[in-house]
C-alpha cells in the first residue's frame, strides 16, 4: 500500500496503460472519460469516496489495460493497494469484498443511467442536467467541447442549443463559461422524459 497525493488535472491514467492497484479515494473526484478514434469525447462517470472505478476493477480481476482516462478534478488523496494485495483481500476479507461488490453495482446503476439519457433521453434534457450538476452557484465552467463530453454529443450541437437557450433567457455565454439565469427554467428542462 502507498499513499497517493494528486493536485487537480493530474492523469492517472491512460488507455493502454496498465493498472498499477486499487485506489481507495478519502478525498477528491476523478473523471473518467471515453475518447473515439475520431477524438469525440464522452464522461464514463466519476470516482469519488467510496466509489469503484470500473476500469481499474476490470483491470484488476481480467489483468489488462486501461481502456479509457481517469484525471482528477480536484485535489485526490487516498490509498493505493497492490495487486497482490487487492486480490488477498478480495478472497479473504468479507467486509472488503463487500464494500467493493456493492460500489461495483452501484457504478453499474449509474452505466445503466447514462445509457439511457443518451439512448432515451432527448438532447436539450440531457444539456440542462449537465448545466445544473456541473454549476459551482450559478456559473459552470466548461468549454462547450467540455460539454459536449459530458453530453455524448458533438460540440456543434451544443454550441447551437446552448445559443437557443440563451435567446429563451435560460442562460447567458460567457468564454469557457456559462452563466445560469434561470435555473428553475432548466430544471423543468431537465425533468421532462423526452
Amino acid at each position: 500500500m502507498s499513499q497517493l497525493d494528486c493536485p487537480p488535472g493530474t492523469v492517472l491514467f491512460r488507455a493502454g496503460q496498465e493498472c498499477p492497484g486499487f485506489l481507495r479515494l478519502d478525498e477528491g473526484s476523478i473523471r473518467v472519460t471515453l475518447t473515439a478514434v475520431n477524438g469525440r469525447e464522452v464522461v464514463l462517470y466519476r470516482v469519488g469516496p467510496g466509489d469503484v472505478c470500473l476500469q481499474t476493477f476490470a483491470c484488476l480481476t481480467e489483468g489488462r489495460g486501461y481502456s479509457a482516462e481517469g484525471v482528477t478534478e480536484s485535489r485526490v488523496r487516498g490509498t493505493l493497494i497492490g495487486h497482490a494485495e487487492f486480490r488477498r483481500a478480495m478472497a479473504e476479507d468479507e467486509a472488503f469484498r463487500s464494500e467493493i461488490l456493492h460500489a461495483v453495482a452501484r457504478r453499474f446503476a449509474d452505466f445503466e443511467h447514462l445509457v439511457e439519457d443518451v439512448a432515451l433521453t432527448g438532447f436539450d434534457t440531457r444539456l440542462a442536467r449537465a448545466l445544473l450538476r456541473l454549476a459551482q452557484g450559478d456559473t459552470v465552467a466548461a468549454t462547450h467541447e467540455a460539454l459536449a463530453a459530458e453530453t455524448a454529443s458533438g460540440r456543434a450541437f451544443v454550441s447551437r442549443r446552448l445559443a437557443e437557450f440563451a435567446r429563451q433567457g435560460l442562460v447567458e455565454l460567457g468564454r469557457g463559461r456559462v452563466k445560469l439565469r434561470d435555473r428553475a427554467g432548466l430544471e423543468r428542462i431537465a425533468a421532462e422524459e423526452r
